[in-house]
């Protein structure tokens, strides 16, 4: 799935002006998503109160697990089995309850199959009214999780998984008579009569989406960040309150059985039934309905060849539409790229769809006014930079054409789509790459020849850079940051030499700071990974320049939690510089202790072989050399395989004189028409 992008709130002038412009149908959806977000307007089932003896020990038992001082893994789990006892015949009120909520979700993330059996038991019958409660939502989340890594450890072991946990309790047997495929089925089952209220619903809608993906074995989102199909900034902040991380089952694809497609074939036609386009397109537009509509559109090919939600919402691919219908899907997508939600469910939307149905949208609504919509930083920029990387190789180029000569204006407020700029022409033999540069330097430069694109680009000055409070980088540093290091790695001759230029000209003690920086310390990484572009001289003067007088910045770097990364990144930089390499590791056995007492120094040395270099130097050595002979004969190969390739276009006829229509990198160079 794509990522959640955070988004500015304030809008431009410009943007304002233009939202008036929008068919009137569809000014009033704002002010529609403000009213109640359930189709069923009942008050959610109350399960029973805990008493004040029970949240006493329940609270204790959740600070226990919280803090996790258990020595052995045994220790643990005996635990996580004495509370799983207490809680028997209780689970419906705990997970109802805001502490004892918290508990619950620890203990499944701990839970053996049988405990997951025993909660299946105590919840089944009432998955749907737990999913619509705000506490007991987030555990029947993690739940779900949990059974899609039993699903697929039972599908591994042929059906007969036998559990790690074998239980005294002869209920265990009772727990036991389905399987985990047959009880996932059950929820669903149990999901499917209140579909369209499970979609309205604030705390259904993340528990259904948890559940289409485990269906389809995409991988299951992380619980703790804003990037995921489940957390927005907000629910991020509260989640990390609670200090509940994330198990080894997130981020991770697990198989399921082929009978979970016929129930998403289900669910989809239940959805599908009595939906109309304009019922469609108001779900595609509200704050809470969008995200399962546009995981419905990513996981509908699956099932349907037709793709009858997108082809509903889009009038499908039907050129010879109704000029009616032509009308209102244009009005549609008009307010999509002028609104945040609808760009976010359009940008998505096309991210999973065929090239075809994409072009057919760009071509229609998006091309004449492209330099327009890419001046929308909240909204219709983040649907053009998807295009970007959708589109056919010549409507990219198209749109490098459109985009680049407004290229710095675009770029002011909002410096990402500069790297989608980057990205479209390095996909594209590096097509108008001079334009971008010069364009950038030009920009970046103020118009001045003083090489202030370092500073411009970063903004050190205002950066917290020289905080002395220790604050964490900002959201705006990364950005910036990442471009940079984009931009260093896009234009390996005018921008990394500047780069290293500024570089050498910091002081020793910024120098410092900067390697020490959470998000600029990359920079000086990317740089030293690029040292096929650097010359002899600029390498050993920006060793020089790292590593100090005496090498006195090496011990202070190594024992540094982010600098550490820039000193194992100086043992391949030292290529056939080997007297700096050994400069390097002396330093480093002559402040062993002071190295050895943190754990980032504990990796440098381990990084640089230094065990071997104190007992055996002439095998560290021989190890050196095997690297750089490795590493040459790898740069061979490429080089001879990219030979080969460019005499294989010539003999076929396919090119004219060898070199006459190639890229550097041995490309063939594509022409405009």
């Amino acid at each position: 799935m794509a990522k959640i992008r955070g988004r500015r709130v304030k809008k431009s002038e410009d943007s304002k002006n233009e939202n008036q412009d929008i068919d009137q149908n569809y000014q009033d959806v704002q002010d529609k998503e403000q009213k109640d977000q359930s189709i069923d307007s009942s008050s959610t089932a109350f399960f029973g109160l805990v008493d004040s003896n029970e949240l006493t020990y329940f609270h204790q038992a959740e600070q226990t697990l919280n803090l996790n001082t258990f020595s052995t893994p045994e220790e643990s789990e005996l635990f996580v089995n004495s509370v799983f006892e207490e809680a028997r015949g209780k689970e419906l009120k705990l997970v109802t309850n805001q502490i004892c909520s918290k508990l619950m979700e620890r203990l499944v993330l701990n839970s053996s199959q049988a405990q997951v059996y025993q909660l299946y038991h105590a919840f089944e019958g009432r998955f749907y009214d737990l999913s619509r409660q705000k506490f007991s939502s987030h555990v029947l989340e993690t739940f779900l999780v949990r059974c899609a890594a039993l699903i697929e450890k039972e599908m591994l072991s042929n059906n007969n998984l036998n559990d790690e946990n074998d239980e005294d309790d002869e209920d265990d047997d009772e727990f036991e008579e389905i399987s985990m495929e047959e009880m996932f089925i059950k929820i669903i089952s149990e999901f499917l009569p209140h579909l369209k209220q499970m979609i309205n619903d604030r705390y259904a809608t993340h528990v259904l989406r948890i559940a289409l993906l485990v269906m389809t074995g995409k991988e299951l989102p992380s619980s703790t960040e804003s990037n995921s199909i489940l957390r927005s900034k907000k629910s991020k902040i509260a989640r990390k309150m609670i200090e509940i991380k994330d198990s080894k089952d997130y981020q991770k694809n697990f198989q399921v059985p082929t009978s979970f497609k016929d129930e998403l074939r289900k669910l989809l036609q239940i959805f599908n039934k009595n939906e109309t386009c304009e019922s469609l397109r108001e779900l595609a537009i509200n704050k809470v309905t969008s995200p399962v509509i546009q995981l419905f559109i990513q996981l509908e090919g699956i099932v349907d060849r037709d793709r009858t939600i997108w082809s509903s919402i889009f009038n499908g691919d039907n050129e010879a539409a109704d000029p009616k219908q032509r009308e209102k899907e244009g009005a549609f997508v008009e307010y999509l790229l002028s609104d945040q939600v609808g760009s976010h469910f359009l940008q998505n939307s096309i991210e999973n769809q065929k090239v075809k149905s994409v072009e057919r949208i760009y071509n229609s609504y998006m091309k004449e006014k492209l330099v327009k919509l890419a001046k929308r930083e909240t909204t219709g920029v983040y649907v053009v930079e998807c295009m970007m990387a959708k589109l056919k190789s010549t409507q990219q180029m198209e749109i490098l054409d459109l985009l680049v000569p407004v290229m710095n204006e675009l770029i002011v407020n909002n410096i990402d789509i500069g790297g989608s700029i980057i990205d479209c022409s390095a996909r594209n033999d590096n097509y108008l790459k001079e334009s971008i540069i010069d364009k950038f330097i030009d920009f970046f430069n103020k118009g001045n020849n003083n090489n202030d694109l370092f500073e411009n680009i970063l903004k050190l000055s205002e950066s917290t850079l020289f905080s002395t409070k220790d604050d964490w980088p900002t959201s705006e540093e990364r950005r910036r940051a990442l471009f940079f290091e984009k931009l260093i790695e896009y234009d390996q001759e005018k921008i990394l030499h500047i780069a290293v230029t500024k570089i050498l000209e910091f002081d020793e003690a910024t120098l410092i700071k900067f390697c020490k920086h959470g998000v600029f310390s990359h920079i000086i990484e990317n740089v030293l990974k690029l040292r096929e572009s650097l010359n002899i001289v600029e390498r050993k003067t920006l060793l020089n320049k790292l590593i100090g007088h005496e090498c006195c910045n090496i011990v202070e770097l190594a024992c540094n939690s982010t600098a550490s990364h820039i000193i194992d990144a100086l043992w391949m930089f030292t290529f056939k510089l080997n007297m700096f390499k050994e400069r390097i590791a002396r330093t480093l056995l002559q402040n062993s202790e002071v190295v050895k007492s943190t754990i980032y120094g504990r990796m440098v040395w381990k990084n640089w072989n230094m065990e071997l270099y104190t007992r055996k130097f002439n095998d560290w050595k021989w190890i050196v050399k095997e690297e750089e002979q490795k590493y040459e004969e790898e740069k061979q190969a490429k080089k001879k395989e990219l030979e080969e390739s460019n005499s294989s276009f010539n003999a076929s006829g396919k090119r004219g004189r060898q070199g006459d229509n190639v890229n550097s990198d041995g490309k063939p160079k594509r022409r405009r028409r």
